[in-house]
């Protein structure tokens, strides 16, 4: 298996990809990502066939202008189990496991970061087996400054950290959820 692309830039390469949309803003093709429109579908649909969960399709109002997406849900029928949300964006998709894992694909459509779509892909498809091996790790954190949440995935070449503040609201509605301690959800259920 081959090496997954890094996962967001740093802050300097951030400024730098700036810099260069900023001189460049047509720089775009994102025609090029309707391949993971495609590539989610065949996976939820995997998915549903091969484990216990529950399938929802809905359109949801997504980003700044409020457009409806199509957003589909995976819900493991065990409570133990992380649920899966794929939003059908343009020009890609948001994927979210559990409470607060979330990522696009792709990051940036730009033809200066030339994400590879077929990478993208295969980000998606480990990320997901990762999930239904029961390999997400979730939990909220005090401090001083305020709350905030910790998530970890880990999978087969995949082992990624994230975190982000929480509101005094989202905080303790997440404690109360029972993710004061560290949550390591459960692997999915096959069907038999």
């Amino acid at each position: 298996m081959r090496s997954l692309p890094p996962e967001q830039p740093g802050a300097a390469d951030h400024a730098r990809h700036t810099a260069l949309v900023d001189g460049n803003p047509h720089a775009t093709e994102s025609d090029r990502f309707a391949l993971l429109h495609d590539a989610a579908d065949t996976l939820l649909d995997d998915l549903t066939e091969r484990y216990r969960v529950e399938r929802r399709e809905t359109k949801e109002p997504f980003g700044l202008d409020d457009a409806l997406v199509r957003t589909v849900r995976l819900i493991p029928r065990s409570p133990t189990g992380a649920p899966l949300a794929i939003h059908f964006t343009d020009p890609g998709l948001l994927v979210r496991f559990g409470r607060w894992w979330e990522q696009s694909l792709p990051t940036c459509a730009c033809d200066t970061c030339a994400e590879d779509p077929e990478g993208l892909v295969e980000r998606l498809h480990a990320h997901t087996a990762a999930l239904v091996e029961g390999g997400l790790w979730e939990r909220v954190r005090r401090g001083v400054g305020g709350s905030w949440f910790e998530t970890r995935l880990i999978g087969t070449g995949v082992l990624l950290d994230r975190e982000g503040p929480l509101s005094a609201a989202g905080a303790r509605d997440a404690r109360r959820g029972g993710f004061a301690a560290a949550v390591q959800w459960a692997p999915w259920q096959s069907r038999s």
